[in-house]
């Protein structure tokens, strides 16, 4: 098989191709917004807020609860290159998910350069089995949880797809997690190991590309992703999201799309409002 390969490892072209800041310059209005969004949300929702789910760093939670029992399940994983931003900055994401009769989990995770991505993957694990012996008690089903992620949380997402839940704990169901949309992720991590701006805080070696690459890893058979990115991002985001069809082809991952007239960040505008492409596309997984 041969896969999308990226047009240069060239350091330089792989800092442009990779640090969104410097792409988007209205970057601290969108981060802004997010922030009043976000508080609004908490102020106007019922939710619990840094729930613990596990005794490490970071290892919070929180919980948006469906108005009625036995609720799809959404949990959402935000970006920021596991090395920045927080689950408070993404709590607009929830309003239009709860009200549309789901509950929504927000987890946050350490950050690098404290702790390793592999380390992130851990938690991440922790916090899905928190969220499916928790899930009744805040109006979840636990049968239907879907996994949401943008940028390094679409590629949590992708690697919580692909576990073998058995190895976490032997209370977890094999199927604990079946669906997944990525959001503007990241499948292939040698480009990143080799991008300079991220070098010093991800201290990524070949061996650690080899195991936290996804596209890397067997079709997760019997799954479902769904990949996405907007379409105004750089060649390389825009490659990677191609990239993880072609990997796991299109039995895995039935839609690879670019959402027209979005970046790397307002492409979350798609998932949050309720009328966005995106959206629609976490439902449909959310009602299967």
């Amino acid at each position: 098989m041969t896969l999308p390969q990226p047009a240069s490892l060239d350091p330089a072209w792989l800092d442009v191709q990779y640090n969104n800041r410097a792409r988007i310059p209205g970057h601290p209005q969108l981060f802004a917004r997010w922030d009043a969004d976000s508080a609004a949300a908490r102020a106007a929702l019922p939710c619990r807020v840094d729930l613990r789910y596990g005794d490490g760093p970071n290892e919070t939670l929180d919980v948006f609860p469906a108005a009625q029992p036995g609720a799809p399940v959404l949990v959402f994983i935000h970006g920021g290159w596991w090395r920045s931003l927080d689950k408070a900055g993404h709590s607009f994401v929830a309003p239009a998910f709860v009200r549309g009769g789901a509950t929504v989990v927000l987890p946050n995770y350490a950050l690098s350069p404290s702790v390793t991505i592999e380390t992130i993957v851990l938690q991440m694990t922790r916090a899905l089995a928190w969220t499916w012996r928790h899930a009744a008690a805040h109006h979840g089903d636990p049968r239907r949880i879907v996994l949401v992620g943008h940028s390094a949380g679409g590629h949590l997402a992708t690697m919580l797809l692909a576990c073998d839940w058995r190895r976490v704990a032997p209370d977890l169901p094999a199927g604990l997690v079946r669906c997944a949309l990525s959001i503007s992720g990241l499948y292939e991590l040698e480009p990143v190991r080799l991008t300079p701006f991220l070098k010093a805080d991800l201290r990524l070696t070949p061996a650690a590309v080899a195991h936290l690459s996804p596209a890397r890893f067997p079709a997760p058979r019997g799954r479902t992703l769904l990949a996405a990115a907007g379409a105004l991002e750089s060649e390389e985001f825009l490659r990677q999201n191609r990239l993880i069809q072609a990997a796991w082809g299109k039995a895995v991952v039935p839609r690879c799309e670019e959402v027209p007239g979005t970046n790397h960040l307002d492409v979350l505008h798609a998932l949050a409002e309720p009328d966005g492409v995106l959206h629609a596309r976490a439902w449909e997984l959310l009602r299967a």
